[in-house]
């Protein structure tokens, strides 16, 4: 398929008047299950007394072409609602309409004027006229509202594709937005492409030639971007979704729904070619429907008391997530949707693997207090289907609870927070920071103490889309979110950052000398830790977001992949490609067990300080260094930390007999020097100084060669 060959157009279905015939149908599948002889369509809905089936051609049709009552005696079995509609095709549009009770102090708010999207819809289109206010207000909100499509999944044409289940140790991720990374006017796509999954596939040859493994997607269920708070701003981010098995619409180059699902197969396996993964990061912690005051788009209508945690008083909702509602995760009708849902990304379209935004409210029960088992964890670690799948976790919430180091489960990797902000305050110079500092280097032995864990499942990162670029970590000491239009007041108000000297751009050289040798520092760290490195989109370059540490809302060249920058700061890319291809070149960064384990014999790490073998624990450090001994390839690394703000210096181990140190990183030294893989061996093997805020790897080679 070659969605170039596709243009933007209106979806069509046949535009016959002759009414579709019907049969009972079977509750299961749910959703709409596409046959040789028609179309079966299976939805949950307990607590109703009526169900309507409504089709359309056209996202924007005022009227329905065809509307299929429900009998509950004949199309509903226990919970499920189902009906055959015989000699339907694909690409048709549904949505059903559900009448009941509407009393929120029970918890019930069924709305039969609402047309509701089905939680299993495979593709939703939202036309030009689509609404949200409409899903608020009352009446009927049929021809605004987002539709289904129904589409038959098992077309595709997978030429052999296969998911590519990278191991760990073996992976660096690289955390992106589908639109933000090609829609600037700069990025040298075609205009029409830009922002999409086709103009994602234009770019792989950059993100192969960094040397990633892994591409880790920002939200690609469907969502809603006028989900913001004033009309002048968007839902750029896109966690608020609205429908788990379908692709953002507005990411396909093409405008028909059974190409569109197609497009994003198109893009996997164009990564997959490339040796690259796809994680997908997934947001079943809350959706789009806000709260009591929010609008009825899918789940409110069904079922509102089986799908979300409800407050003590029903009318409300409980909200873990900071977004208004909480999905009931473990409430079984929901536990099914989301492993219905994974499964159906995994096997239909090819994922890799999948990071679990806020996964800790996963982990509570309908009440919303922690559970010590909670099944849906359990059961997506344990699901056959998902057994090779990347599973990781976010370890915390917004209502408290910070699982990082004992989320549940014994295959769940995490996002490592405390390695990010331990890293940022050691770099940064803050006292008291150095125990913790080389204990994240090290693969957070002491936060992951569970035995036979592989230290690699901590995924280690310095910036990500919540919060400061990496550029502006360097370069602010506070937030700027003026243009979030609330008053300075969303976002977080601790980054462990400094801007070195000035707010902001400067055209002073010494704090942009500063920045950079930081920006480097960072980069070493992160690369050459024991765990998986992720890297945030556009950091190796030096996106800005001009200080906004919470850029959610915009859809603009404040958030968006700046690809002047690539030949802007060229250096530091190649900078960052070199260490990438070093962690890939020594087995002792992709180690299985932790460097400082002794397994067998002596342990792969011995700690220093300025003098060897005396490593200075104490609260006024800012320095350390430490030696890794790869015992596969029978070689030693020394790494130099200078986090301090005047030169110190560094005794330097004694070689083994006919070995040398050679100087691969200096960040001090300017590109090219910074990095050199072929450098002469040190001419002063004694001690080597380092500069301020500087760090500085050796690596050991034989006196006779270059290293």
């Amino acid at each position: 398929m070659n969605p170039k060959n596709h243009k933007k157009e209106k979806t069509q279905t046949s535009k016959d008047n002759v009414a579709y015939k019907t049969s009972t149908g079977k509750s299961s599948p749910l959703g709409a299950t596409v046959y040789p002889n028609g179309v079966n369509f299976s939805v949950f809905s307990k607590n109703s007394e009526r169900v309507e089936l409504w089709f359309f051609r056209n996202a924007d049709d005022t009227t329905p072409f065809q509307v299929i009552p429900l009998d509950a005696e004949k199309n509903k079995s226990f919970y499920y609602w189902h009906v055959f509609v015989k000699d339907l095709k694909p690409d048709v549009l549904y949505g059903y309409k559900v009448f009941g009770e509407y009393d929120p102090s029970k918890g019930n708010r069924f709305d039969g004027e609402k047309l509701l999207l089905d939680p299993y819809a495979r593709a939703v289109v939202k036309g030009e006229n689509y609404s949200r206010a409409a899903a608020v207000a009352p009446g009927d909100n049929a021809p605004y509202a987002m539709k289904g499509v129904v589409i038959d999944p098992y077309t595709y044409d997978w030429e052999g594709d296969e998911p590519l289940y990278h191991p760990y140790a073996q992976s660096i991720v690289y955390e992106l937005h589908v639109k933000g990374f090609t829609k600037h006017p700069n990025s040298g796509i075609e205009e029409d492409m830009r922002g999409t999954y086709t103009g994602l596939i234009e770019k792989i040859p950059y993100l192969k030639d960094l040397g990633i493994t892994a591409v880790e997607l920002m939200p690609v269920f469907q969502f809603d971007e006028t989900d913001a708070p004033s009309p002048q701003l968007q839902n750029y981010w896109g966690y608020s979704p609205l429908a788990f098995f379908a692709p953002h619409g507005s990411y396909c180059y093409c405008d028909e729904p059974q190409v569109n699902a197609d497009e994003f197969r198109d893009m996997v396996k164009a990564f997959h070619k490339a040796g690259i993964e796809v994680i997908l990061d997934v947001v079943f912690n809350h959706t789009g429907e806000g709260n009591q005051t929010g609008p009825v788009i899918s789940f409110k209508g069904l079922e509102n008391s089986f799908y979300y945690i409800l407050a003590d008083n029903p009318e409300y909702f409980a909200d873990f997530s900071g977004c208004g509602n909480t999905l009931n995760t473990n409430q079984y009708i929901v536990r099914r949707l989301i492993i219905d849902a994974l499964k159906r990304w995994v096997t239909e379209m090819h994922v890799d693997g999948f990071r679990f935004d806020l996964a800790s409210v996963m982990s509570r029960d309908e009440h919303g207090n922690p559970m010590d088992n909670p099944p849906i964890l359990w059961e997506i670690e344990s699901h056959p289907v998902l057994s090779r799948t990347k599973i990781i976790a976010e370890a915390w919430d917004t209502g408290g609870l910070y699982q990082v180091g004992s989320f549940i489960g014994n295959k769940w990797a995490e996002w490592n927070g405390k390695y990010r902000d331990d890293t940022r305050r050691f770099l940064r110079g803050d006292n008291g920071m150095v125990h913790a500092f080389a204990a994240s280097i090290a693969g957070s032995l002491e936060l992951y103490n569970k035995p036979f864990r592989d230290p690699n499942r901590s995924i280690n990162f310095i910036t990500c889309h919540d919060g400061f670029t990496l550029n502006d970590l360097v370069s602010y000491n506070t937030k700027h979110n003026q243009a979030n239009e609330e008053e300075n007041r969303d976002g977080s108000d601790e980054n462990h950052s400094s801007n070195y000297g000035a707010e902001g751009p400067t055209d002073n050289l010494e704090i942009e000398t500063t920045r950079l040798r930081q920006i480097k520092n960072f980069f070493v760290v992160l690369l050459l830790s024991q765990g998986t490195p992720m890297i945030s989109m556009g950091d190796e370059v030096r996106r800005t977001q001009s200080g906004n540490n919470n850029a959610y809302c915009q859809d603009n060249e404040i958030s968006w992949f700046d690809w002047d920058k690539v030949h802007e700061n060229r250096q530091l890319l190649e900078f960052v490609k070199h260490l990438v291809r070093f962690r890939k070149d020594h087995p002792i960064f992709q180690l299985e067990k932790y460097w400082a384990i002794p397994d067998p014999g002596e342990p792969n790490i011995l700690w220093h300080g300025t003098k060897l073998n005396q490593p200075d624990w104490s609260y006024y450090s800012h320095s350390i260094a430490y030696t890794l001994q790869d015992k596969e390839s029978d070689c030693l690394f020394h790494f130099m930390i200078n986090a301090y703000w005047e030169p110190l210096p560094f005794e330097l181990p004694e070689n083994r007999a006919e070995k040398n140190w050679y100087r691969i990183v200096d960040t001090h030294l300017s590109y090219p020097d910074d990095f050199k893989k072929n450098e002469l061996p040190l001419e002063h093997p004694g001690f080597y100084e380092l500069k301020p805020r500087s760090i500085v790897v050796l690596k050991e080679g034989d006196a006779s060669s270059k290293a």
